[in-house]
């Protein structure tokens, strides 16, 4: 078998937030997808050993930020590489708390999405979450990112807790 075949399906490339008890979290990812259209879901996996994980499972919100394809890779770094309690992703960085309080990075956005947790799915080291939408904005007309383009033609790398990481 070879899993690099996982590789040909399509992905973007998101910032998935939430907050809790007032504190900001932030991580990449690139499992987002519409689940309906009425009422309009969409779902993310998130890593359980991830601080953005625990944010969402306590808070039942989440905000997804989707990247344009010009997002520089130091960019995505703050938010893939680095921990939530150890580092602040927010500093310097153009962001507004959404409808439900989850924080929405607007630098290098083409949308955002904001939802409420409805459900969940464990499948062992991700946990899905299904969210409502209660909010959602174009801000620009760019290209999006694909995991595509980050992974060979920016050269970007998947960190252990993505679900794409393969050694």
């Amino acid at each position: 078998m070879n899993p690099k075949a996982l590789f040909k399906i399509s992905y973007g490339l998101y910032i998935v937030a939430s907050v809790k008890e007032g504190k900001l979290s932030a991580q990449i990812a690139n499992t987002v997808f519409q689940v309906t259209s009425e009422p309009p879901k969409i779902a993310v996996c998130l890593n359980k050993k991830n601080t953005t994980h625990e944010f969402v499972n306590n808070s039942r919100v989440f905000s997804v930020s989707v990247l344009e394809k010009d997002t520089p890779l130091q960019f995505i770094g703050r938010f893939g590489f680095r921990n939530s309690r150890e580092f602040n992703k927010f500093e310097g960085v153009n962001f507004k708390l959404g409808k439900t309080g989850a924080p929405i990075v607007l630098d290098h956005a083409v949308a955002f999405l904001e939802a409420e947790v409805e459900n969940e799915f464990d499948v062992g080291t991700h946990t899905i979450f299904v969210g409502k939408l209660v909010d959602a904005e174009i801000i620009s007309e760019a290209d999006v990112m694909t995991y595509d383009y980050y992974h060979y033609v920016k050269k970007g790398k998947a960190p252990k807790t993505a679900t794409v990481y393969l050694e």
